[in-house]
């Protein structure tokens, strides 16, 4: 057994022209994969090797000390890019239903007071990182991370996430991170957020 990258759940053009094959394309083939594989080989004959990915980024204390720097960075990426490609979709967009629209203007007031809050936290995060909608002890709340942290490694459950790094945008939007954070709302998949939020 090993960790796996799973397949996009749609073609490196189908999310144009929001997010382009030449965004897509290296982000899921060059850089998910070496983390992918990389995890892979920093955990080659132990048994976490089997273990559940989720599990092993919630808890970190499992993986020997020795260990556990790279398996942070490495397996916190795989989680965080799983989750970013299954939190975009080309039938995206628009606003969310059910429950989670429930639970977005219970928790921020409004869902354009949610948006302004998740465009600040991807905007304002400081290098490398993500912007997240998590659901913290049944309230959700906006949040960013640098580098491969995630919610999940402070006991929240994510529901959505951006990636910010500047390989998820650079070769579209160059430097212009806010356009990039315009054009996931175009793609954002809110069925799956909402599955994710009712699981």
């Amino acid at each position: 057994m090993s960790f796996i990258q799973r397949d996009l759940p749609y073609g490196f053009d189908d999310l144009a022209p929001h997010l382009d094959r030449s965004v897509l394309e290296i982000h899921f083939t060059k850089h998910h994969a070496g983390y992918v594989s990389k995890l892979n080989a920093a955990l080659e004959n132990t048994e976490l090797i089997n273990k559940d990915l989720t599990s092993l980024v919630s808890d970190l204390s499992v993986v020997p000390e020795a260990k556990r720097a790279a398996v942070k960075k490495l397996a916190g990426q795989h989680y965080n890019h799983q989750l970013y490609w299954e939190s975009l979709s080309p039938r995206g967009g628009g606003e969310p239903t059910g429950s989670l629209a429930e639970a977005i203007i219970r928790d921020f007031g409004s869902y354009d007071a949610f948006r302004t809050s998740f465009n600040a936290a991807a905007a304002t995060q400081f290098g490398s990182g993500w912007a997240w909608l998590s659901n913290n002890n049944g309230k959700l709340e906006v949040s960013s991370t640098g580098n491969e942290d995630t919610p999940l490694m402070t006991g929240a459950k994510p529901i959505l996430t951006l990636d910010v790094w500047e390989h998820a945008y650079y070769l579209q939007y160059q430097n212009r991170r806010p356009a990039f954070i315009d054009a996931f709302w175009n793609v954002v998949d809110w069925d799956a957020a909402n599955t994710r939020f009712n699981s």
